[in-house]
């Protein structure tokens, strides 16, 4: 009898503690487990300063509340010829889709640099490479390498320097609101989905977005 009530001791506290880890068995892994978390309450950013093309200073705060449009974010090096340059080449895609549906004034590309080595400069080389239209795709870099360590942390961005001044890191695309809140994180490679949810979340009023000035006219033919 004390064996039988042992086992069914122990059972449960398994069953109780899988319920726990795989929050309340809708996840099978940690990161699902994290990514449905931030996917039902928005998780508040950290304020770091973001150094720009041109050398200008911005807190990542700043730039989503001046500009109002829900943001795709992506963390890269530009001397990455793998992930990061998959990562681009999707991203240049999604920028003509954004255009062609008319969705400029919604929605918008960041990527941001963990590489110290990425300048002003070299970030504003890379952004001609990827043909990025400055209005609807920045590119920006850590001002502070201790401070961009918080944000990849809340990211759940893992970045491993490797051989040769290179880095092993992790992916994914950000839907990030203006109210400087990640909303919703998607796989490499399922770009389109990553649109779609940013264009939804444009339209929530509750987001508190303003309208963007017509910028339309502003693009042009890299």
């Amino acid at each position: 009898m004390k064996t039988w009530l042992s086992l069914v001791l122990i059972a449960s506290g398994s069953w109780l503690a899988l319920n726990h880890l795989t929050d309340g068995f809708t996840a099978l892994t940690s990161e699902t487990a994290r990514r449905n978390s931030i996917a039902a309450a928005p998780r508040e950013l950290p304020t770091v300063s973001l150094r720009g093309v041109g050398n200008r200073l911005h807190t990542l705060q700043d730039i989503l509340d001046d500009d109002g449009r829900v943001a795709i974010v992506n963390f890269f090096y530009s001397r990455c010829v793998t992930l990061c340059l998959a990562m681009g080449s999707e991203l240049e895609a999604l920028q003509d889709e954004i255009i062609e549906q008319g969705l400029q004034n919604q929605v918008r590309l960041i990527s941001i640099s963990f590489d110290p080595k990425d300048s002003a400069d070299r970030l504003q080389r890379y952004a001609y490479k990827m043909h990025a239209e400055p209005t609807l795709w920045e590119f920006y870099s850590f001002e502070d390498q201790q401070s961009g360590q918080a944000l990849l942390d809340r990211f759940g961005i893992v970045v491993i320097p490797a051989p040769l001044g290179e880095f092993e890191h992790n992916a994914a695309y950000h839907i990030v609101y203006p109210s400087n809140k990640l909303a919703r994180i998607v796989d490499v490679g399922e770009g389109q989905f990553a649109l779609s949810y940013a264009r939804q979340a444009s339209a929530q009023p509750t987001l508190g977005l303003s309208p963007m000035p017509d910028s339309s006219s502003s693009f042009q033919t890299n």
